[in-house]
């Protein structure tokens, strides 16, 4: 009897082996039509997800490290598995512009589930066809082009920049990120929601943690990175409902829900039309769309500006002939003023002259990379250069492999702003740049950004002289991090 059980169990437990053996084979060897790219799906259900969140320690703007190992493994176009899912990692320039053109027709926009819970369930990247587009024009109504130019944000940033740059030359060092961080958020939530940077203080410190657990493994317990992330995000939500349901109680309308506009509109911000959209009579924005996508702005303006403005401060520094031909432009944009113009605001005429300004924008966001991946998911089996993207695998857009090819960028580590000297073509995005994006999801916010980041530059290259005095290294963890800080002095021009 004891014989018996004992081969039983001895059977059982071959029998579970190869179970686990076939299940560990099925994972890396996943059913596929045609001919998958080449790659590693790494172990079970972890994948590669701690290789890829793995920081870079090296002080370099280079591809990080996960990425720039396969390419030289595998080549432009590898699979691997993230966090639970198979995707596809593309570096080729003909599958990233195939990938932004057919969305909709071969591809959607997707994120991996642990991503989407911090951004919100009903994001705007969540959305797709007809109601993304809806929600991207709502949003271009006050952050577009046309809006920035005829209403009062050229003013406001304006405020927001000499307000804090007078601030932070009376004091003996400026952490340049946390500082910028401040100043583009506080002027983010007050044309978002209307808030004064007094009753924002708190949604700040909500983002500060939320941002710093962004890019992490997610392992959902006390103390770690995503934990504080999940934390922060449960905190800013909170505020932004409150904001909601203040200003649904404040507006009055003459006219019921569908009432004067005048009426909506008299607080001036972003929460106006959204007020206007969730009141209708029958609405096609719901409140928890409308709170996703205030979140979104909010965490889009205040962590890539702050960071695409801290390195151009720091590349700046590191390269005097690039800052004084931009402190030239500058400069002559205030000698050509009439008398008696001397000391007047910015004009939207003057702001749209600064062309190696955004020459030097362009190039600093090239080398920040601050979306180390842009994710869609194929809709159906897409065959592409003898490979097989199987349907519902996702897809990583890589645009460092892209901004850091040397064959469309020579000595693409160099920082060299005139290399996007007559591009404009770029300005809306390309094969050979998508740092804001590319495709309908061109980022809605890319025309505010640059606003903000050139008239921030104005004021600091014709006002002010700085100093560094410690700090300014980055880290890919994969997104760009400054972990020590970027300290510096600022004062005053004779």
């Amino acid at each position: 009897m004891c014989a018996y059980v004992r081969l039983s169990g001895a059977a059982a437990f071959a029998a579970l082996a190869l179970l686990l053996l076939y299940a560990v084979h099925r994972w890396r060897n996943p059913r596929c039509s045609g001919r998958l790219p080449p790659g590693s799906m790494g172990l079970p259900l972890v994948g590669e997800t701690l290789h890829f969140f793995s920081p870079d320690d090296d002080d370099s703007f280079d591809v990080p490290r996960f990425v720039r190992h396969r390419l030289a493994r595998y080549g432009p176009i590898f699979k691997t598995s993230l966090v639970g899912h198979p995707v596809v990692v593309s570096a080729d320039e003909e599958l990233n512009h195939m990938v932004f053109q057919q969305e909709g027709q071969l591809f959607q926009s997707w994120y991996p589930d642990s991503f989407v819970e911090i951004l919100g369930r009903d994001n705007v990247g969540e959305q797709q066809g007809a109601m993304f587009k809806y929600l991207k024009n709502m949003v271009l109504r006050y952050f577009g082009p046309e809006s920035l130019r005829e209403s009062t944000m050229l003013r406001d940033v304006e405020g927001a920049v000499t307000s804090s740059l007078c601030t932070w030359s009376t004091l003996p060092a400026v952490e340049l990120k946390e500082a910028v961080s401040t100043m583009v958020f506080d002027l983010s939530a007050n044309k978002l929601l209307g808030l004064e940077p007094s009753r924002s203080k708190v949604l700040r410190k909500s983002f500060f943690d939320f941002v710093r657990g962004l890019i992490s493994f997610p392992l959902y317990l006390p103390g770690t990175a995503y934990y504080s992330c999940m934390k922060g995000r449960q905190s800013a939500m909170e505020v932004l409902q409150e904001a909601l349901e203040e200003r649904r109680r404040s507006v009055q309308y003459p006219g019921g829900a569908g009432g004067d506009d005048r009426a909506r509109r008299r607080h001036g911000d972003f929460l106006d039309y959204v007020i206007q959209e969730i009141t209708r009579e029958e609405p096609l924005v719901t409140d928890k769309m409308a709170l996703d996508l205030m979140f979104v702005l909010l965490f889009a303006s205040f962590h890539t500006t702050s960071l695409a403005l801290t390195l151009a401060v720091k590349l700046l520094a590191d390269h005097p002939h690039v800052l004084e031909e931009l402190t030239v432009e500058h400069e002559t944009i205030l000698n050509d003023r009439k008398p008696g113009r001397e000391s007047d605001g910015i004009t939207w005429m003057e702001y749209k002259s600064m062309t190696f300004t955004s020459q030097v924008i362009n190039e600093t966001v090239r080398l920040a990379n601050i979306a180390p991946g842009i994710f869609r998911k194929a809709l159906k089996d897409i065959q592409f250069k003898g490979y097989t993207i199987p349907a519902g695998w996702g897809v990583m857009v890589c645009p460092p492999a892209v901004h850091l090819n040397p064959d469309i960028y020579p000595d693409p580590l160099t920082f060299n702003p005139s290399r996007f000297k007559d591009k404009p073509e770029i300005n809306r995005g390309s094969r050979h740049f998508m740092a804001f994006g590319g495709g309908l999801r061109f980022c809605v916010g890319a025309d505010f950004s640059k606003l903000q980041m050139s008239i921030f530059l104005h004021f600091l290259v014709t006002r002010y002289r700085w100093k560094n005095l410690g700090g300014g290294k980055i880290v890919r963890t994969p997104g760009l991090e400054f972990p020590g800080g970027y300290h510096i002095q600022i004062s005053q021009r004779n």
